[in-house]
């Protein structure tokens, strides 16, 4: 995929228990608000687990991260759908063939309430 300033790519995903589950064993993160439904019988998603769909953009980019900021902003459950918006802020061909990329993004669950904002910054290697 060409990518140009002012691109905007979405990504959405629907979290369930069983990606907050592998995320605790993979991540360590066994805080009782991971592990104990609410009164709905949610589950509070990790934030990095939320982080992941700006992140999988990048990955879909062979971006290699250099810098990434998240603000988290509202919780995100189990059953949540959140879609992320990630615009290309900068796009620049370097002279070793490299590419310079800064992309900010916005996530926002399926009542259209940002749960997250940031943004990265990285290269992308020559294929």
């Amino acid at each position: 995929m060409s990518l140009s300033v002012g691109d905007i790519i979405t990504f959405e995903r629907t979290f369930t228990k069983e990606d907050i589950e592998l995320f605790t064993k993979v991540s360590g993160d066994y805080g009782n608000h991971h592990l104990t439904p609410d009164e709905e019988g949610r589950l509070v998603v990790q934030g990095l687990l939320t982080a992941t769909l700006p992140t999988k953009v990048g990955g879909d980019n062979n971006v290699l991260a250099r810098t990434m900021n998240f603000e988290f902003l509202r919780p995100v459950f189990s059953t949540d759908t959140i879609r992320c918006d990630v615009k290309i802020d900068r796009y620049d061909r370097l002279e070793n063939r490299r590419t310079a990329i800064e992309a900010s993004f916005s996530c926002k669950n399926q009542f259209s309430k940002e749960v997250l904002i940031g943004g990265f910054a990285g290269i992308i290697l020559p294929v």
